[in-house]
């Protein structure tokens, strides 16, 4: 019983899915009381305010800790049926997950209330502070910035060795600054830490313009600073830009490549036929109820049902139900005809797309391809031409 109720509770905090309701319940109400106590967080700051309602703010602490204290206690309960703690020692795979970066936000975002109860002298303004700390455990429910966090682990040797660049121009227009104006002004370039300040609002090109070079040297130095500060502060961002997109990238090949895999049609190929059909083909996501094409279009895609279900209508029969691993719209496109039906979604369906030109690619280089096509497509033309047929 113990043991179900564990996986019970791992399904629900750490691997749920879209159709557990539970699961979607409990997310909905913790990214709430999140959203909720950075709100308290920052409205306990007009002070007025806290006072006014101070007894409502340390309810509401008092209740959001008790909440987050348990979430946190039942994931550390069930951190041992991760799949990559299975085997390990039952403490080791627990002291893994209160060091790691989701255990320790979860840890930082309750630990300031338990200490305030033994550290009388922190100051109550402080801990209502550490609340915004708590913002970070949105990253759990969301996987954009779930995304966004490996892209700048996987990317953190480049940004290491950019920020290196950054300090080093940072310092060495800084000390150029520092000799060229110290003694016309000193009280903003007496050392070189005081000329950091106008060296980061130069190099970040934010110039507040509370600090400027008066000399002819100054001037030629700062215009120096401004266009290098151009380029290096830019990198960064080209990095993160460059990461994210081939993250995504990964995810959809990954993606596409699971829904290929699932197709009958390319069960018997090898590995590298279904990279290589991968990167032609194309998801779509159609939602219920909606013509994908119509009888009579001019042929330009090849469809596979990756999942869901479509509807063949307009043939003069009864409509033709094709379901998940089935394909259609190949027939106008190898006899290069007119489509003979038109294809409605009957549910919300995820379809791979393959163009006309790369369809013709395709079953040219791969003569068992063309045959299995050929032999459904040939089959449907002849239906079509006994009953108003589809195609």
């Amino acid at each position: 019983m113990s043991g179900e109720l564990k996986r019970r509770v791992y399904q629900v905090l750490e691997a749920g899915r879209p159709d557990d309701r539970l699961s979607r319940g409990v997310d909905t109400i913790l990214i709430i009381l999140i959203l909720a106590n950075v709100a308290a967080a920052i409205a306990a700051t007009v002070e007025t305010f806290y006072q006014h309602y101070r007894t409502a703010f340390w309810a509401f602490e008092v209740i959001s800790v008790m909440i987050f204290t348990l979430e946190y206690l039942c994931r550390l309960w069930v951190s041992t049926e991760h799949h990559a703690s299975r085997r390990r020692n039952p403490v080791r795979a627990r002291l893994l997950f209160v060091v790691s970066p989701y255990g320790l936000i979860d840890l930082v975002a309750i630990l300031p209330f338990y200490l305030s109860f033994f550290v009388p002298a922190m100051d109550l303004r402080v801990l209502r502070l550490f609340r915004l700390i708590r913002l970070l455990k949105l990253v759990r429910y969301s996987p954009a910035l779930a995304t966004l966090w490996r892209v700048l682990v996987e990317e953190r040797r480049a940004l290491a060795a950019t920020l290196l660049i950054m300090i080093s121009l940072l310092t060495l227009s800084s000390t150029a600054m520092y000799y060229a104006e110290r003694h016309v002004q000193p009280e903003s370039f007496g050392s070189i830490p005081n000329a950091m300040w106008w060296g980061l609002a130069t190099l970040t090109t934010v110039g507040y313009g509370d600090v400027v070079p008066v000399t002819a040297l100054g001037r030629i130095i700062g215009a120096f600073v401004m266009v290098f500060g151009l380029g290096m502060f830019a990198l960064p961002i080209g990095i993160i830009a460059s990461g994210f997109a081939s993250e995504i990238h990964r995810r959809d090949f990954v993606v596409t490549w699971g829904m290929v895999a699932r197709v009958p049609l390319f069960a018997r190929l090898d590995a590298l036929s279904v990279s290589r059909i991968t990167n032609l083909l194309r998801a779509r996501l159609v939602e219920p109820n909606t013509a994908i094409f119509h009888q009579g279009d001019s042929p330009d895609f090849m469809y596979f049902i990756a999942s869901g279900e479509v509807e063949v209508v307009d043939v003069g029969t009864e409509p033709i139900r094709l379901k998940e691993g089935e394909f259609f719209g190949e027939t106008a496109l190898l006899y290069d005809i007119p489509r003979k039906a038109t294809i409605r979604t009957v549910t919300r369906c995820r379809l791979l797309v393959l163009d006309r030109n790369d369809f013709k690619e395709l079953i040219e280089s791969d003569g068992d391809l063309r045959e299995a096509i050929s032999k459904v497509a040939e089959r449907r033309l002849s239906e079509y031409e006994k009953t108003t047929g589809a195609g």
